[in-house]
C-alpha cells in the first residue's frame, strides 16, 4: 500500500489548485481520512509559515472514486493578523465530493491553560493489534491500513464512565517514522481520525450491522505531537437515531497531553444491504 508521505503529496498546478494522488486500494470508495488529509494540505500550501491550523470542518458530500485523483480548489477567505481561513472543495468528475472549511491560529499567543485528564487505559504493548483481531474477511481492511498500527482496547479491560451511552478506546500510530515537521503530523492525524471513530457507536449494538459511512468531521488541534508515537483515541458516541450516530473523540499523547479533538457523525442506517467496507464505517456517502 501507498505510505503516508505518498498519499500527501499533494501536486500544486495551478494557483490555488491542487491535485492529490490516487493509489490502488481495497476499498470501493475513497477512504474520508485521505480526502480529508489532502484537502487539509492544499489549504496549508496557501498560508504563510507564521500560521498552524487549529480546526477543521468538513463534509462528505458524495463517494470518492479511489481509482482516480481528486482536485482541491481553495478560496483565500482571510487573511488576518492572528486568524487566516480557508475554504476547500475536492472535486471528481466535474463534481463536488468533500468541502472543507479550515482555521490557522498564529503562533505565539499567551492565554489561560488547561484540560481534561487523560482517562485511565492499559498501554498499548500488552494489547493486540487490530489486524491480529479480525477474521479472514477482514482482509482488505487490514491491508489498506497495514502501514498504521491500531490496538482496540478489549470490553473487560475498559474503564467505563458512568452516564456515556457508548464507550471505546484505541491506540494508534503510523508504523514508520516520519519527518519532523509539525504540519505534516498534522495532516497525518487527519487522516488516522476517521478510522475507528464510527465504530464507537456500534459497541453496545454488537448484533446489528449498520451502513456506516462519514457524513461530517470536525477536529481542534491543540498541542503539538508525532503520528509515529502512541496516541490514546478516547471515543465515545453520546446519541443515535433516524439512521445517523454522532460520535466524539479526545487524542492524548502518551505524556497524557490532550493533542486534539474530533466530532464525527455517519450513516447508522440498518435494513439495507451493504458492502463490507460500508458496515465498518471506512467510506464516504
Amino acid at each position: 500500500m501507498a505510505t503516508i508521505e505518498e498519499i500527501l503529496q499533494v501536486e500544486a498546478i495551478e494557483a490555488n489548485i491542487f491535485r492529490g494522488p490516487s493509489y490502488p486500494s481495497y476499498l470501493t470508495r475513497t477512504f474520508g481520512g485521505q480526502v480529508a488529509g489532502q484537502a487539509l494540505v492544499s489549504a496549508t500550501r496557501t498560508v504563510p509559515e507564521a500560521f498552524h491550523v487549529h480546526s477543521l470542518h468538513g463534509y462528505f458530500l458524495r463517494p470518492g472514486n479511489p481509482d482516480i485523483p481528486a482536485v482541491f480548489l481553495v478560496d483565500r477567505i482571510r487573511d488576518g493578523r492572528s486568524f487566516v481561513t480557508r475554504r476547500v472543495t475536492g472535486v471528481q468528475n466535474g463534481e463536488a465530493i468533500f468541502t472543507m472549511s479550515a482555521s490557522f491560529h498564529v503562533l505565539g499567543n499567551e492565554g489561560i491553560e488547561h484540560q481534561d485528564t487523560m482517562p485511565p487505559a492499559p498501554g498499548p504493548e500488552g494489547l493486540r493489534s487490530r489486524a491480529e483481531e479480525q477474521p479472514a474477511h477482514m482482509i482488505s481492511v487490514i491491508r489498506e491500513w497495514e502501514n498504521f498500527d491500531l490496538r482496540v482496547v478489549p470490553r473487560d479491560q475498559l474503564t467505563m464512565t458512568p452516564g456515556l451511552a457508548a464507550q471505546q478506546q484505541v491506540w494508534f500510530r503510523y508504523r514508520h517514522p516520519l519527518p519532523d515537521d509539525q504540519v505534516f503530523h498534522v495532516c497525518t492525524l487527519a487522516y488516522m481520525s476517521d478510522m475507528t471513530l464510527l465504530g464507537s457507536a456500534n459497541v453496545i449494538h454488537p448484533d446489528v450491522h449498520p451502513q456506516g459511512a462519514s457524513l461530517d468531521h470536525a477536529m481542534w488541534f491543540m498541542r503539538p505531537f508525532r503520528a509515529d508515537e502512541w496516541l490514546l483515541y478516547d471515543q465515545a458516541s453520546p446519541s443515535a437515531g433516524s439512521g445517523r450516530a454522532l460520535t466524539q473523540g479526545r487524542i492524548f499523547n502518551r505524556a497524557g497531553e490532550l493533542v486534539a479533538a474530533v466530532t464525527q457523525e455517519g450513516l447508522a442506517r440498518t435494513g439495507r444491504n451493504q458492502t463490507l467496507e460500508q458496515q465498518i464505517g471506512k467510506v464516504t456517502r
